[in-house]
């Protein structure tokens, strides 16, 4: 019952998110899942709806990291955001999903934030002027 609880208020959170986040062509939604083992990272055009780069701890490279889940999501959150700016990518926009930002959730936007993908008006840009999120 629990569970269901939980899953209910994340996808609550996720739809309310959603309202003020959209990835655009300039300006794709770097969005992250996290599960009980793993870690995908997807970077989507929600205009064109296509995905434009991808990067998950079940891919053969990734799926014998040494270290925590914590480190596995640093080195997916680093294998998306190299491939970004593969793709051309300069700017993004991060999508927690409705996970907490904390733990896995903030490594990889970190990450994403040290590569110069994300930047603190982006990250800001969905809050409204009297709020402040850190």
């Amino acid at each position: 019952m629990l569970i269901k609880k939980y899953t209910e208020a994340r996808e609550h959170r996720k739809v309310r998110q959603r309202y003020t986040l959209k990835g655009t062509a300039e300006r794709p939604r770097m969005s992250v899942f996290r599960s009980a083992k793993h870690i995908y990272v997807q970077i989507i055009d929600d205009e064109s709806g296509t995905t434009l780069a991808s990067a998950s701890t079940v891919e053969p490279s990734l799926r014998n990291l040494e270290g925590d889940k914590t480190a596995a999501a640093v080195a997916v959150g680093k294998l998306a955001a190299e491939r970004a700016l593969a793709n051309g990518l300069t700017k993004l926009v991060f999508d927690r999903n409705g996970f907490r930002y904390t733990g896995r959730i903030a490594a990889v936007s970190k990450v994403a934030h040290e590569l110069g993908l994300l930047s603190k008006d982006g990250y800001q840009s969905g809050a409204s002027a009297g709020e402040t999120q850190e």
